[in-house]
C-alpha cells in the first residue's frame, strides 16, 4: 500500500521486538517490515533483535544506538494488565527506558509498545483491527522521522 511516504534508500532501521506475547509482536513486526519494504526500505537495511520481554527492550535499543548503525530505532511489544502491579512498572520502566535512551543517543526511537488491558484490546491493534494496524504506524512514524533526523535544523 502507498501511504505517500517514501523511505531514503540508504536509510537504516533498527528493530527491537519483545517474544513475550508473540502473537501479537510477531504480527506487529510483521506489518512493520511489511511496510518499510513496501515504502522503499531495502531489507537488507532493516535488523531485527529480539528480546525476553517489554522490558528488556531499553537495553536492546541502546545497544542498537551504541552501535551508530540505524537512522532510527523502532521498540515493538506488548504489555497485558494483570491482576497484580507489575503492568505498572514494566510499562513505566518501558518507556522512560526507551525515551532516555533515544535522548542521549540522539537517535529517534518509535515507540511501538501496546499497553492493553486484555489480549482482545491487543488483538484490535494488529491485522488492521478496530485500533489499525500499531505494526504499521510504527513504520509510518519511523520513516517521518528518519526524514526529521537528516534535517538539518
Amino acid at each position: 500500500m502507498d501511504y505517500g511516504i517514501k523511505a531514503d534508500p540508504k536509510s537504516r532501521i533498527g528493530i527491537a521486538v519483545s517474544r513475550y506475547n508473540s502473537e501479537i509482536t510477531q504480527a506487529l513486526l510483521k506489518s512493520c517490515v511489511k511496510t518499510l519494504t513496501e515504502q522503499g526500505m531495502n531489507p537488507k537495511h532493516i535488523q531485527v533483535i529480539e528480546v525476553p520481554g517489554a522490558f528488556e527492550l531499553p537495553y536492546a535499543c541502546q545497544k542498537m544506538a551504541l552501535s551508530k548503525k540505524f537512522d532510527v530505532l523502532i521498540a515493538l511489544g506488548v504489555v497485558v494488565r494483570g491482576g497484580t502491579p507489575h503492568f505498572d512498572y514494566v510499562c513505566e520502566a518501558a518507556t522512560r527506558g526507551v525515551v532516555e535512551v533515544g535522548l542521549k543517543h540522539n537517535i529517534p526511537i518509535i515507540f511501538g509498545v501496546l499497553t492493553t488491558d486484555n489480549q482482545e484490546q491487543a488483538r484490535d491493534r494488529i491485522h488492521g483491527g478496530k485500533h489499525g494496524d500499531k505494526g504499521v504506524e510504527a513504520a509510518l512514524t519511523a520513516l517521518r522521522m528518519a526524514g526529521v533526523a537528516k534535517q538539518a535544523l
